[in-house]
């Protein structure tokens, strides 16, 4: 929501790079140094096609990740109506407590984890070894036998999973320039969305085919045999997923340097963190940034509201059809918010305007939660679904300049709003009248998020006033960047904050 913008439209690469400025990528040597100024135009637009080229195709496997990352998540929900609640003997309450506990674990370690990948020069053998272990994890939860190994298990799932999500947000980050984020983001968060869709499918298919077979639980097969799917996939992530501008695997020398001038054309600097800063100077710069509390809190109520996907099978079973059905009922609504969420970000990037983009999908899943609170119609309460699920196209994040700000303020975000992923699982405790008073409550949720981005929003907007005024007086300066005592500020000129 945050990105900055420059005032120019001019969207041609610039080709001549000021030799100040080329000096201060680290990692480049005085030979090559003196050869990017001189690069071809018309060979600076063919590495350049190649270079994305290649990056979306390595960071495409981040969607199936995610995928995996989310199924092994929520598969619980689906494993819940094959009798696995009534296996371990778990009363409601305990259930839940399965269900949010995962959070305390994913809320702890999210910022450590991102402070370690900032500073790390391979961070895909990092995913690829967390990835590793959740799949690890996640297959012994087909073994518990009562509340106390599931909840173990259900947290240690949770710490080890803490490492995707906001590690490939930030490698993202260091690869793409503002322009084209949006549309990669929502991409990688499609991966969310379709494994929604792919759990039920993948769920309704073991349920009911592998109950009885070898004297196990259908329930626990669906653990079992999507815990080992995630560590197959876990050991081509490693050979896979990029690392860094300045070492991945895969890139040409000459892709890589572009892949960095890229970046410092972009934001004005080199995507490296100085040498004096240390593993704790982007936690002290993003706890001394109050917006990154608004954005918080914000993100926190968006997330309660978003509750419903932990239960979405249990939403759908409202309908009334048999189990079976109801899985497969609940995988077109996600497919729909798929869809939705990348034609919304695409059309951000193309507009640059965010939060009306936010605001639209938030609308939707309003009138979804209304229409579920007003009827009981079963075509209508179907219609509802979709239109919940579209909500989650309005999830953009705000990505800071400085690479250990931004890998901090990314695990920040993220983590405090899984608070209200710990919130929403005793929500949905209220299951009287179709779940009309737990409807209630996310719709309020929704309410507090559009007054905390409004209001995020207007700080955004008071500080493009000031960039404005801050350069009509250093107009005389000379130089290319706005200095402040306000790091808000301290921006290069022509740099506006996107709202």
């Amino acid at each position: 929501m945050a990105d900055d913008i420059s005032r120019s439209n001019n969207d041609r690469i610039e080709v001549e790079v000021e030799k100040e400025n080329i000096e201060n990528l680290e990692n480049i040597t005085e030979q090559q140094q003196n050869v990017l100024p001189h690069i071809d135009p018309a060979r600076r637009i063919v590495v350049e096609k190649t270079l994305k080229r290649k990056l979306d195709a390595r960071c495409s496997l981040f969607v199936l990740i995610y995928i995996m990352n989310y199924l092994d998540r929520n598969n619980i929900s689906a494993a819940r109506l094959k009798g696995l609640q009534e296996d371990l003997s778990l009363s409601d309450t305990q259930y839940s407590t399965c269900l949010s506990i995962l959070y305390v674990g994913y809320i702890l370690m999210q910022v450590p984890s991102n402070m370690f990948i900032n500073r790390i020069s391979r961070p895909s053998i990092y995913i690829a070894i967390a990835m590793t272990l959740w799949g690890l994890i996640s297959t012994c939860s087909g073994w518990a036998k009562n509340f106390g190994h599931m909840v173990a298990i259900r947290f240690l799932l949770g710490f080890v999973e803490a490492a995707f999500l906001p590690g490939a947000l930030l490698i993202l980050s260091k690869w793409y320039t503002r322009r084209e984020l949006t549309t990669r983001n929502a991409v990688l968060f499609c991966g969310n969305l379709i494994s929604n869709a792919f759990s039920s499918l993948v769920a309704a298919g073991v349920l009911s085919n592998m109950d009885g077979v070898l004297g196990h639980a259908a329930w626990r097969w669906l653990f079992w045999i999507e815990g080992a799917i995630t560590m197959t996939i876990a050991l081509s992530s490693a050979f896979i997923l990029p690392d860094l501008p300045t070492n991945a695997r895969g890139f040409t020398e000459e892709e890589r340097l572009v892949a960095q001038l890229r970046l410092l054309e972009d934001v004005g600097e080199a995507d490296t963190d100085s040498e004096e800063q240390s593993p704790f100077t982007g936690l002290i710069m993003a706890l001394k940034d109050w917006k990154i509390y608004i954005m918080m809190l914000s993100f926190t109520a968006y997330v309660v509201g978003l509750s419903f996907n932990a239960f979405f099978p249990t939403l759908t079973g409202t309908l009334g059809f048999s189990e079976i059905p109801t899985l497969l009922l609940s995988a077109p609504p996600w497919v729909f918010s798929c869809i939705f969420s990348v034609v919304n970000a695409w059309h951000a990037d193309r507009t640059q305007e965010k939060i009306w983009h936010i605001y639209g999908p938030i609308m939707m899943g309003l009138v979804g939660f209304i229409i579920s609170m007003s009827t009981l119609n079963v075509a209508a309460r179907y219609v509802a679904l979709f239109l919940q699920a579209g909500s989650y196209a309005g999830f953009i994040f705000l990505i800071p300049s400085s690479p250990a700000k931004r890998a901090v303020a990314l695990a920040l975000i993220n983590a405090f709003s899984q608070l209200g992923n710990v919130a929403g699982s005793y929500v949905w405790d209220l299951s009287e009248n179709g779940y009309r008073k737990s409807y209630g409550i996310v719709t309020a949720m929704f309410g507090i998020t559009i007054v905390g981005f409004w209001l995020f929003r207007m700080i955004l907007v008071n500080l493009n006033k000031q960039l404005s005024e801050a350069e009509v007086a250093d107009e005389d300066q000379g130089g290319d960047f706005i200095v402040s005592a306000n790091e808000s500020l301290c921006m290069r000129k022509g740099f506006r904050y996107l709202v």
